[in-house]
């Protein structure tokens, strides 16, 4: 089920809310907790189908292991604890591996072996990548003492919650677990519910007024690029490098949004990332949980603090490998990780060694980057994205060509693609200079200006919602 939908909005929405709220009035706490995780599971069946079933026992497993370290670590029993946290990090990884990395493994065994074993017919489940995530995190996390044995129903909760539990961004236990057993969050909050609904018109706005369209475009260049020319190649490639950004910004603002109705403050993941100067600012701006996941689990694990630089860039670049191999089963999404790595790591040598950039050069070479390794996230193969650096550097389209054809034939494009161009401009525009939804968020104030921006954002949005267009991190 896609938030940006008529289903989602007039349906599913107002009948989980009103359930919810009147289920607060029973005595019982956990009733109500038990009606968003029901719901929260139809949720994520509508789009998993059968999937549901393997999804519920992978929770309740690590719920169980998390619950028996926990125990262990009461009886001091290290030994213990030990044996049942690799048990559970070794499931979490079969259980991810088998779905994202069985049928790259299979393509790569063939590829060196020149056997023809078959690929299996395997769906990516719905937000595997990121529950599973939270998941190893918790029992991390029960392994270090860090958490208590928590309620089932809140441990259910912090899984399943359906604003987050597809795309993000990526809970903290600490972060939410709380909030679920705080009696704040059963009481009607007016001022939660504005801004919850602020936001969500910004998200949706977002999601169908910018990314949607202009994904459109580009996703119909990359799936023939042979048939693409230079001009087409820089539109698709800028194009898609903006709306990854609103679509999944866009996600995390309607998540935020449709939280807050139910009183749980769930973490920003953006902070205006295209403004960044580097790629070590880029990557703190961007999908903020999932960077902090990654430097809280897999950086210290490499870093040892006081071991010198070598050990401090080995542990950068293994971190945005496991981050590159994470987002895709290809080699592309690993060069990317790596290019990634290799830029954060000149940034933090330029940032050791106080060097500076004149600020419009640093932005427009980690703009330059950022754009380039778009190309490779969006490209099906490295072949394919090199196809398409070249096409942007061809000079081919415009060979015999004299400057008054050169510019004819660019307004020609311009005019022909003005309206993708037009929502380009403004998504830069947007993305470069305006205010994020965070800046928004902490200067809203419930009053009629805010309300008329959002009912207008909401409605336009409405009225484009003539097909379901999925997110495009669905299938991570």
């Amino acid at each position: 089920m896609i938030f940006s939908t008529y289903t989602f909005i007039f349906i599913f929405l107002p009948i989980t809310f009103l359930g919810y709220r009147l289920l607060t009035y029973v005595k019982e706490p956990n009733v109500a907790k038990l009606w968003l995780v029901i719901a929260s599971i139809y949720f994520y069946a509508q789009g998993s189908g059968n999937f549901v079933v393997l999804f519920m026992l992978d929770i309740l497993v690590n719920f169980a292991i998390g619950n028996l370290i926990v125990k262990a670590g009461k009886r001091r029993s290290n030994w213990s604890k030990r044996l049942l946290l690799t048990i559970g990090l070794l499931l979490n990884v079969a259980f991810l591996g088998y779905y994202k990395y069985a049928n790259f493994a299979i393509e790569n065994v063939n590829h060196l072996t020149g056997q023809a074993f078959p690929l299996l017919e395997i769906i990516l489940p719905l937000g595997i990548s990121f529950y599973t995530f939270q998941l190893i995190a918790y029992l991390v996390d029960c392994y270090k003492g860090l958490t208590k044995k928590t309620p089932i129903v809140d441990f259910l909760l912090f899984i399943t919650f359906f604003p987050q539990l597809i795309v993000g961004p990526i809970v903290h236990h600490a972060d939410v677990i709380p909030q679920y057993q705080d009696k704040a969050m059963r009481r009607i909050n007016s001022a939660n519910m504005m801004l919850g609904i602020f936001l969500f018109s910004i998200g949706c706005a977002k999601k169908i007024m910018l990314a949607d369209p202009i994904t459109s475009y580009a996703s119909a260049f990359y799936a023939n690029v042979g048939a693409g020319d230079t001009l087409s190649a820089w539109l698709a490639s800028v194009g898609y490098t903006i709306s990854y950004y609103f679509d999944l910004s866009g996600y995390a603002d309607m998540a935020l949004g449709l939280a807050l109705l139910f009183n749980i403050r769930l973490p920003h993941n953006f902070n205006s990332p295209y403004k960044a100067r580097n790629f070590r600012e880029y990557w703190q701006r961007w999908h903020m949980t999932l960077s902090k996941f990654l430097s809280d689990y897999i950086f210290r694990s490499f870093y040892r603090k006081g071991s010198g630089s070598f050990n401090f860039y080995f542990a950068v670049m293994m971190t945005f490998f496991v981050s590159g191999f994470w987002h895709g089963a290809g080699w592309q999404f690993i060069v990317w990780g790596i290019i990634n790595g290799i830029f954060v790591c000149m940034a933090h040598f330029m940032y050791r060694n106080k060097w500076k950039l004149p600020f419009f050069l640093a932005w427009t070479l980690t703009f330059a980057g950022v754009v380039g390794t778009r190309i490779l996230f969006v490209s099906d193969t490295m072949g394919e994205a090199w196809t398409v650096i070249r096409k942007m550097f061809s000079v081919h389209d415009f060979a015999g060509m004299d400057m008054s054809a050169a510019l004819t034939k660019i307004v020609s494009f311009g005019a022909y693609n003005a309206y993708t161009i037009a929502l380009l401009f403004v998504g830069m525009a947007i993305s470069f200079f305006g205010k994020n939804s965070t800046q928004m968020a902490q200067d809203f104030k419930p009053n009629i200006r805010y309300a008329v921006a959002a009912a207008l954002l909401l409605g336009i949005s409405l009225a484009q919602m003539t097909s379901v267009s999925n997110f495009l991190y669905f299938q991570f």
